[in-house]
C-alpha cells in the first residue's frame, strides 16, 4: 500500500466506532428499531418487549427490556430521574459520540433509590438543582442505554411501570429545539467516500480528547481536517487512497473482532477489556484503574473499533463481564448444522444474573426459532439441573428428545453462529481466573 492508502486505513480504523455508532443514532431517531419505536432527542423510546429477532442491533441483549435515548444537549443541560426499583437490577449506561462509555446509574453504579442527574453538555456553567448529580458528558450528542431486568412475559408490566417513571426534561423549559446530528453533504457519492465525508463531519462536530486531537492532525493529507467539500471531486489519487484505504481498514476491524489479545479460554474469548478502550472521561459509575483502562492508545483504538463492530454499546465488565466463541473446545467453527453441549460444572459467579444468548453471522443478530428462545440462563424457567448441581446446555437446531435436554435447549440458526455469555454483576472470581469457564463440545 502506499502511504496514502496506509493513512486511510489507519483513519478508517480511527473512525468507524464512531461512524457506525452515529449512524445508529440516526436509525434510533428517524426509524427506530424492531420492540424500540422511533423517539426524538431528548426523547426516551421504551421496548415494550424483550428484544427478538427484528431487532436488528449488533449483539443485542435478550435479558433486559431496553429504554433508550438519544440526547442532544446543544440546547442546554437535561435531568434525568429514575425511580426506586426496589432491588431490581437495571443500568443506565452513558455512551459519548465516540462510544466511551463515561458514566453509569444504577444498582452497581448508585443503588436502586431513586435518583435526579443534571446532564451537562461541553464548557456547560451553572447551578445545579438540589438533589441532582452532575453527569457531565464529553460530546454534545451521546446515547443514554438503559437496561431493566425482566424475569419474562409476566413481569413486563412491572418493568413498564418503571419506564413511565422514568424522566428526561429540560432544565430550562425554554431549551430550544436539539440540533440533531450535522448533515454530511450530499453530493459526495460512494460508500467509501461517503464513510470518509461522514467522518469529516462528525469529527468536527464532536470533538474527542485533546490528546485525540492532537492524533487527529495526522490524518490532514486525506481531507478530514478540511473545511469545505474535499470528496465531492476529489483527485485520483486521492479517491484511489481512500477506496483502498476503506477497504484495507474494513479488513482489520473484521480481524481484530475475531483476533484481538482477549485471552482465550476452552474456546471462549474473555472480552473482559473490551469496553475499557475510554482513557479519558470518568464520571459517576465509572472505575478509573488500571484494570479497567488499556493504557496504550494505539491498542485501544483498534479495541474500540472491534467493540462496536461486535457489541456497540457493550458495558464495561465490571457491570457486565462478557465471553464469546466462535469456536467449539477443539477449536473448529461452530456450525448450525451440528449438535453441542456446554456443561457448567458451576454456574457463573455473579450478584446479579447470567445468559448465554445465541447470534448468527457475520451480523450477529437474533435469529427466529421455533419455541422463541434466543437466550438460555439462571433465569430460564424449568431448567434441569444434574444430581450434582451441575447444568448440561443443549446447543443444536432441532429439539431435542430427551424432555431433560429439551428443557435446557438454545436453538441455534442455520449457518455459522456465535453464542455470547453474559455475567451481570459478576464477582471477582470471573476475573481472577478461579471460575474457568467449559468448553462448548460437539456430540
Amino acid at each position: 500500500m502506499s502511504d496514502l492508502e496506509e493513512l486511510a486505513a489507519e483513519a478508517f480504523v480511527y473512525g468507524f466506532p464512531m461512524v457506525f455508532n452515529l449512524d445508529e443514532v440516526s436509525r434510533f431517531t428517524r426509524e427506530g428499531m424492531g420492540s424500540l419505536p422511533a423517539a426524538p432527542f431528548n426523547r426516551f423510546s421504551h421496548a415494550t418487549d424483550l428484544a427478538g429477532p427484528k431487532d436488528t442491533f449488533v449483539s443485542v441483549n435478550n435479558d433486559t427490556v431496553y429504554s433508550i435515548a438519544q440526547i442532544d444537549l446543544s440546547g442546554g443541560p437535561l435531568v434525568l430521574s429514575v425511580p426506586d426499583t426496589a432491588g431490581r437490577y437495571y443500568v443506565f449506561q452513558f455512551v459519548d459520540a465516540w462510544t466511551n462509555n463515561f458514566a453509569y446509574v444504577g444498582r452497581r453504579a448508585t443503588g436502586t433509590a431513586a435518583g435526579t442527574y443534571l446532564l451537562t453538555g461541553p464548557g456547560w456553567s451553572g447551578d445545579v438543582p438540589a438533589g441532582a448529580t452532575r453527569i457531565p458528558v464529553p460530546t454534545t450528542v451521546a446515547s443514554l442505554v438503559g437496561r431493566w431486568a425482566c424475569e419474562g412475559r409476566d413481569d413486563l408490566a412491572a418493568v413498564r411501570d418503571l419506564q413511565r417513571a422514568t424522566g428526561l426534561e429540560p432544565l430550562d423549559p425554554g431549551t430550544p429545539p436539539p440540533a440533531g446530528l450535522p448533515e454530511p453533504h450530499h453530493e459526495v457519492s460512494g460508500t467509501e467516500l461517503r464513510f470518509f465525508e461522514k467522518l469529516r463531519t462528525w469529527m468536527r462536530a464532536f470533538p474527542p480528547s485533546a490528546t485525540d486531537q492532537d492524533y487527529q492532525r495526522r490524518f490532514a493529507p486525506l481531507g478530514l481536517l478540511d473545511d469545505g467539500d474535499p470528496y465531492a471531486a476529489p483527485s485520483p489519487d486521492l479517491e484511489r487512497a481512500l477506496t483502498a484505504g476503506y477497504r484495507e481498514g474494513k479488513e482489520r476491524v473484521e480481524h481484530a473482532t475475531t483476533h484481538g489479545s482477549s485471552p482465550e479460554q476452552n474456546g471462549w474469548r474473555l472480552t473482559y477489556d473490551a469496553f475499557n478502550y475510554n482513557l479519558d472521561f470518568f464520571e459517576t459509575g465509572t472505575l478509573d484503574s488500571a484494570q479497567w483502562v488499556i493504557q496504550d492508545r494505539a491498542t485501544a483504538r483498534t479495541v474500540r473499533a472491534a467493540s462496536a463492530r461486535a457489541g456497540l454499546w457493550g458495558n464495561h465488565a465490571y457491570e457486565a463481564a462478557y465471553a464469546m466463541t466462535w469456536n467449539d473446545g477443539d477449536g473448529d467453527p461452530l456450525d448450525g448444522a451440528r449438535s453441542y453441549t456446554l456443561r457448567f460444572g458451576t454456574t457463573p459467579p455473579v450478584d446479579a444474573f447470567w445468559s448465554i444468548t445465541m447470534y448468527d453471522l457475520p451480523d450477529y443478530y437474533l435469529v427466529d426459532n421455533a419455541i422463541d428462545r434466543y437466550s438460555i440462563g439462571d433465569r430460564t424457567p424449568g431448567l434441569h439441573y444434574d444430581h450434582d448441581g451441575s447444568l448440561t446446555l443443549h446447543l443444536q437446531p432441532e429439539r431435542p428428545t430427551d424432555p431433560a435436554a429439551a428443557a435446557n435447549w438454545l436453538p441455534t440458526p442455520p449457518g455459522r453462529f456465535r453464542p455470547v455469555l453474559r455475567m451481570y454483576q459478576p464477582r471477582p472470581a470471573v476475573f481472577d481466573g478461579s471460575y474457568v469457564l467449559s468448553p462448548i463440545t460437539r456430540k
